[in-house]
């Protein structure tokens, strides 16, 4: 009886992370090229990531806004994370898959998605409100690392289709915590699925801090375990968490199988408007990051290479404005759907007892609008 070959054995030297993050912008914006980890941006590719993140950053302001003023129910911030968000999901190409958390409104800015059709996912009126195949963007996740479990089957379905396409997985440093990731990334690495595995390290897992969720050196030596290599970027730094996602999309694309990038980054809000972050962080924390404001070092970068005036910020300023007010308009008082619904869209043959259970709810809104 033939035998398959057992599968070759990676060399765990190829798959440690490097000590330190791949960082190519400095905190005053200088550029420091790294030959492993190239860039092949353009003017116009600066530009557009410096737009995205400014576009990011105002629609999360007027997202805390709404819910403040009762619009929203909860609304989790990507405040400081814009340029892991922003780079890493610029380094897909259109026909490439995100199945996110509940945090990337920036990753789905760069997909093309209107904020408001994800914002309608925290006012309850729709479970996200976009079609995931018009821009290959998933619903968002609010279990904690469930879409790595979607991603990597998305991305066997792909590979044995014949696709050429790659799908990126995004979820936090607190998700790493959790079963589904393992298993994701173990089911990845043993088919050689083309998924990219991208955490998001922003330090805490709600009120927990890193050191107390993990005794690994680093969450991307996680990744040998799984006999897949880990990279790590500066998550804080727009350039190299494009370059270094981009070299884990073209191994995968190539069939060299899965890879976890950590980008090292940090939340500046709350981990939601929930939440009360004082009660576990010192000012003086919060005052080390904000030194490392991920938009006002690509500014740096942007103004030494003579590629940002104030015809360019005025200029996205006025789109972001136009942007958080279409936002405002669509979201304000939007009218919740019918909680039937709910039932539509989880099985294509439902089973008897959904018939059952749909009765029941029907009954008790008819008692309640009669109350």
């Amino acid at each position: 009886m033939n035998r398959a070959e057992p599968p070759q054995v990676p060399d765990p030297a190829t798959l440690l992370p490097p000590d330190e993050p791949v960082r190519l912008l400095d905190e005053q914006g200088e550029l420091h090229e790294d030959p492993a980890f190239p860039l092949d941006l353009k003017d116009e590719d600066f530009r557009a990531l410096y737009r995205f993140m400014v576009l990011a950053r105002r629609v999360d302001r007027q997202a805390i806004n709404l819910q403040r003023q009762g619009q929203l129910g909860v609304y989790a911030s990507l405040l400081g994370q814009e340029a892991a968000q922003v780079g890493g999901a610029y380094a897909l190409a259109e026909q490439d898959w995100v199945f996110p958390s509940y945090r990337e409104l920036g990753a789905g800015l760069v997909r093309g998605l209107d904020p408001a059709a994800i914002l309608h996912l925290f006012r309850g009126t729709w479970l996200s409100n976009h079609d995931p195949r018009a821009h290959h963007f998933g619903l968002l996740s609010i279990p904690i690392g469930t879409q790595a479990l979607h991603a990597t089957g998305f991305a066997m379905g792909a590979k044995l289709d014949g696709k050429d396409l790659v799908v990126l997985s995004y979820f936090g440093d607190g998700a790493t915590s959790e079963g589904d990731p393992h298993e994701a990334m173990n089911f990845a690495a043993v088919f050689t699925a083309p998924v990219v595995f991208f955490v998001q390290n922003n330090q805490y897992a709600i009120s927990v801090p890193l050191s107390k969720q993990t005794h690994a050196p680093t969450l991307a030596h996680k990744a040998v375990g799984y006999g897949m290599p880990g990279f790590r970027c500066d998550g804080n730094d727009v350039l190299a968490s494009y370059a270094v996602t981009r070299h884990a999309v073209e191994r995968a694309r190539a069939g060299e199988g899965p890879s976890l990038v950590e980008a090292v980054t940090y939340r500046m809000e709350s981990h939601t408007t929930a939440d009360d972050a004082t009660r576990y962080r010192t000012p003086e924390e919060l005052e080390l990051w904000r030194r490392r404001d991920p938009i006002a070092r690509l500014e740096h970068f942007l103004e030494r290479q003579g590629l940002l005036d104030a015809g360019l910020r005025d200029e996205v300023a006025e789109e972001a404005e136009a942007l958080a007010a279409r936002l405002r308009d669509e979201i304000t008082d939007a009218p919740h759907g019918d909680p039937l619904e709910l039932f539509d869209h989880v099985y294509a043959e439902p089973p008897a007892h959904y018939a059952e259970q749909r009765a029941l709810l029907r009954r008790e809104l008819d008692a309640g609008e009669g109350a």
